[in-house]
C-alpha cells in the first residue's frame, strides 16, 4: 500500500514558507535562498492561497525583461493556477500529477486551509523508503 502525503508531512514537518503577492521578485529571491527552497506559497491578506512562487517563475521573469523585473511583484510573475493536494493523496498519485504536469511542489490543504508542502524530492524519499520495505519484507519471507 502506497504511503499518504500525511505520512510525508508527519516526518518531514508542516512548515511553509509563504510570502505576500506585493513581495518584490528580489525580496522572495532572498527568502527561498535563505531558506534552502524552491518555492513559497503566495497567500493573499485572508492567509487563502493565491498562488506558488518558484524558482522557475524567477527565471522566467529575468530571461523575459532583466534584472528590472526583480522590483516587480511576485503576484505579476506567480503561478496562479496552483495545484493542491489532500492529506489522504498517496505518494503514488501525487507522484503521477507531479510528473504529469511537471510541478515540483504541491501545496497541500487541510479544511482549505495551508496545511503543507510536498516537493518532488519529498516523493521520491517516500518511494525509496518503501521500495527498501518491500525488498526487506521479500527477504524476510525467502530466509523464513
Amino acid at each position: 500500500m502506497s504511503a499518504t502525503v500525511r505520512s510525508i508531512l508527519e516526518e518531514k514537518g508542516r512548515n511553509v514558507v509563504t510570502i505576500g503577492p506585493d513581495t518584490t521578485l528580489a525580496d522572495a529571491a532572498r527568502i527561498l535562498e535563505e531558506n534552502h527552497i524552491g518555492a513559497a506559497v503566495v497567500c493573499d491578506a485572508r492567509g487563502q492561497i493565491a498562488g506558488i512562487f518558484t524558482e522557475r517563475d524567477l527565471v522566467r521573469a529575468i530571461g523575459r525583461s532583466g534584472l528590472i523585473s526583480l522590483s516587480q511583484s511576485v503576484a505579476a510573475v506567480m503561478t496562479k493556477n496552483v495545484h493542491r493536494c489532500s492529506e489522504e493523496t498517496t505518494v503514488n498519485e501525487l507522484m503521477e500529477v507531479m510528473t504529469g504536469r511537471r510541478f515540483r511542489h504541491v501545496p497541500v490543504e487541510k479544511d482549505g486551509k495551508l496545511a503543507g508542502i510536498i516537493s518532488i524530492g519529498d516523493v521520491v524519499k517516500s518511494r525509496i523508503r518503501d521500495i527498501e520495505t518491500e525488498a526487506e519484507q521479500i527477504k524476510a519471507y525467502i530466509a523464513g
